[in-house]
């Protein structure tokens, strides 16, 4: 196997995060004697610095004709200001939209021997197990009208949610057929007592579900599902919804593990091209001082492995060493307060592991 991979540090720990994953890929491309190569391009808030816009025709070029694509995190107090006419974020929705990376996939796990990390008591996070897909190119993100405007003497703004019947039906396909590989349970979030997008949703879900009668639907409301996140979610298997209710509910569910760095994720389109990054921000806070965790980072290399590569085995193999570390007593300093490793201990710690497997 050979592959090119297109590497967008972007800003605060995103480089240092990267430079794990990309260090623990070529590990496990060499034990499996494929040939990877990398490519780094400005992207986010650097790449407004640098060059005016947070993500240029070249890099965007560069995207298109990859074999995948290895994001770190974007942003920062430095371009947050409400005002600005050019952020950061705009860059990741229309790299979203160009290459049309319409699911995406945050899985949610609690190790073993993390589960004492969790801010719920352990019985409410034993066996938790979900994953999550989002639809990621349309709803309110990307919905059309989209203004702000004064009527009279008041300042307005308007967001649209938008979706189609197609857009809906791709992603519950996808969220069918992803389920019939693990517990064959679907769970559609949506707000159909009010929203008539969700009515739309709702019944597109349910149309799409008829063709796959092994598996298991059930319905919803984003806020009971806030709750039940809460309450009870080793419930849950395959969680599918739209773009702003899946963005909000991913980053709720994401601290039953623990950490915000322990977590993957993976922006797919039809065939093999993805985007993979961990769901935490740019920690501007913690950049630059070796105390970021790489586990999030490293298992989204795991994905690329998976969904962009077919690579099946190489990417277990990642898991497995991630498992082993934390088995092993290894801790960033968002998981211990003691005893604890810099980013680039725990990736010499999960690329020896990665050998060893």
């Amino acid at each position: 196997m050979q592959a090119k991979i297109i590497v967008l540090p972007g800003d605060g720990i995103g480089p240092e995060v990267t430079a794990a994953a990309m260090e623990v890929l070529q590990t496990a491309a060499e034990k499996f004697n494929h040939k990877l190569t990398f490519e780094e391009h400005l992207f986010g808030g650097c790449a407004i610095d640098s060059q005016g816009v947070p993500l240029s025709e070249n890099t965007l070029a560069a995207c298109k004709a990859a074999d995948a694509i290895l994001l770190g995190a974007v942003g920062g107090p430095k371009w947050d200001s409400p005002s600005a006419s050019v952020r950061p974020e705009q860059g990741l929705l229309r790299l979203r939209k160009e290459l049309d990376l319409f699911a995406n996939l945050r899985p949610v796990k609690v190790f073993p021997a993390l589960i004492d990390s969790s801010p719920l008591r352990r019985e409410r996070v034993e066996n938790v197990d979900i994953l999550f897909l989002r639809e990621l190119t349309s709803g309110i993100y990307f919905g059309q009208p989209r203004e702000r405007k004064n009527i009279g003497s008041q300042e307005t703004a308007l967001d649209t949610m938008f979706y189609s019947e197609d857009e809906v039906r791709r992603i519950a396909h996808l969220a069918f057929e992803t389920s019939q590989k693990r517990r064959k349970s679907v769970t559609s979030v949506d707000k159909a007592n009010v929203l008539e997008s969700s009515r739309l949703w709702r019944k597109v879900v349910i149309e799409v579900s008829g063709s796959y009668p092994d598996v298991t639907l059930h319905h919803q409301l984003v806020d009971s599902m806030a709750m039940r996140i809460i309450q009870g979610a080793g419930d849950f298997d395959v969680v599918v919804t739209s773009n702003m209710f899946g963005d909000i509910l991913t980053d709720e569910a994401s601290v039953l593990s623990g950490s915000l760095g322990l977590l993957p994720s993976a922006s797919l389109r039809s065939g093999s091209l993805g985007l993979y990054e961990p769901i935490h921000g740019s920690a501007p806070d913690i950049a630059g001082k070796g105390l970021a965790n790489p586990i999030g980072s490293v298992l989204s290399a795991a994905m690329l492995f998976r969904y962009s590569l077919n690579l099946d085995e190489e990417a277990r193999c990642i898991e497995t060493a991630v498992q082993n570390a934390l088995d092993q007593g290894a801790r960033t300093a968002d998981l211990a307060d003691s005893n604890t490793l810099t980013t680039t201990e725990m990736t010499g710690i999960l690329c020896k592991l990665v050998l060893d497997a």
